[in-house]
């Protein structure tokens, strides 16, 4: 439920202008409390949230305050960790692809190193300058023994993550011998999925691994990590997934595959995002025009380089109108942004009440994979991120980009005199 009343967003719209990101501190300090308590029957159990579904160390910082650690995989996403104060085994280092540089600082930084691919072990070697870490993991990837998937990762033999599971064999026996003497396990084989008997499929699918690696190679796996893909009820109709029905379910495995196994306590580690954050973030936009041709449109002042999920993927928000929430439902509008791009809608043939010029749109579920995915495509200047606190009061933890910023990179005292010296080399070539 939107948390501001119609009366106090309109307050808020005239202290930060629309476009903006509104998060709502207590509903996910709850919501993480909840996620918490649904696993604390598991003997080790944390939370590393995915730091690349909603990139910002304010919110870092709570979860840090919940208990959360921080999934990462890139430089920045290390930066933002440390900047939030989670350091050591509390970051999982889990990229693909990733450069030299990158390793090292998550090395430094003492984060868990989650490898892609069994070609990274000696990469990673050479990268540290011959040593190894003690500790280790490995990603997943079952291929065709797991079924299912979606358009946003898509079916796991045809992901370009992971490590067969030969491979994952052969990578333990080579880590072993470099020096690693604790492992752990991840898998991440689903994007936004919503039947909990996937997740639990996927544990009994990693708890039984980890029974077969100990038995052929005598390595006991300290850790699995079911990786995110927990998704949540974008539409009205979608029925969000039971933590406690998870946990249970999984719980129910551990006993049976992995305590008679000898691998008792094992760690049980998460990297979730979308439903940590995801229903509790909004992109807050007005209405600045209208458009009647072969179908109605409403153009707002936020575009697809804002929130890009229903470009990209065709992903639907719930859009609210504020103040004509029991309004009905009489005009079917496209909601679009003025990019240059036809996709550039929020909404395609959507039944809303009327809309004015100056009406505040309310588009929900914005709290992940929302401002994070922004880009500067036309040049749009990506908006700035609003936290309502546990007290009421705001915090403008992102202020909205300008065009100083978008130019930074760009010597633009230099442009004149490059423009002055080609127009004189031009006109030199001509003459001759």
């Amino acid at each position: 439920m939107f948390p501001l009343g119609h009366d106090e967003l309109t307050a808020l719209t005239r202290q930060f202008p629309t476009p903006f990101y509104l998060y709502d501190e207590r509903a996910i300090r709850e919501n993480m409390r909840a996620f918490t308590q649904a696993f604390s029957s598991f003997p080790r159990f944390r939370e590393y949230f995915a730091v690349k579904a909603c990139p910002n160390p304010y919110l870092l910082k709570i979860l840090a305050d919940e208990g959360c650690g921080a999934d990462c995989s890139s430089r920045a996403e290390l930066e933002l960790a440390d900047m939030a104060g989670i350091r050591g085994e509390r970051i999982m280092f889990t990229s693909n692809d990733t450069p030299a540089d990158e390793y090292r600082r998550a090395f430094a930084l003492g984060a868990i190193l989650n490898l892609d691919d069994i070609t990274h072990i000696n990469f990673l070697k050479e990268a540290l300058g011959g040593q190894f870490p003690f500790t280790i993991s490995f990603r997943y990837n079952p291929g065709p023994l797991k079924v299912g998937g979606n358009a946003i990762i898509g079916k796991p033999e045809e992901a370009k993550y992971g490590l067969t599971r030969d491979q994952l064999f052969a990578a333990y026996e080579q880590s072993r011998a470099l020096g690693a003497r604790h492992f752990g396990l991840h898998t991440m084989v689903a994007s936004n999925e919503l039947h909990s008997d996937f997740f639990i499929d996927t544990a009994r699918l990693l708890f039984e691994l980890c029974g077969d690696i100990k038995a052929q190679l005598g390595i006991a796996i300290e850790f699995v990590d079911f990786g995110g893909g927990i998704g949540i009820p974008y539409r009205p109709e979608e029925v969000p997934v039971n933590f406690d029905t998870v946990a249970r379910g999984i719980k129910a495995l551990y006993e049976r595959i992995i305590v008679p196994a000898g691998l008792d306590p094992l760690g049980t580690y998460w990297e979730c995002g979308r439903p940590i954050t995801g229903p509790y973030g909004y992109l807050i936009t007005t209405a600045i025009h209208e458009k009647h041709i072969y179908r109605d449109y409403i153009g707002v002042d936020a575009c697809m380089a804002d929130l890009m999920r229903p470009g990209l993927y065709g992903a639907y928000h719930e859009i609210t109108v504020s103040g004509k929430e029991a309004a009905p439902r009489t005009h079917v509008y496209d909601v679009v942004g003025s990019l240059c791009e036809n996709n550039d809608k929020f909404a395609v043939q959507r039944a809303l009440p009327k809309i004015d010029r100056g009406d505040l749109l309310i588009i929900h579920d914005a709290g992940a994979h929302g401002r994070a995915m922004g880009f500067n495509y036309n040049g749009k200047l990506r908006c700035g991120e609003i936290l309502l606190r546990d007290d009421g009061s705001f915090k403008e933890i992102r202020r909205r980009e300008t065009l100083d910023d978008l130019f930074a990179t760009i010597d633009v005292a230099g442009v004149n005199d490059f423009c002055s010296r080609s127009r004189a080399e031009w006109a030199n070539q001509t003459r001759r």
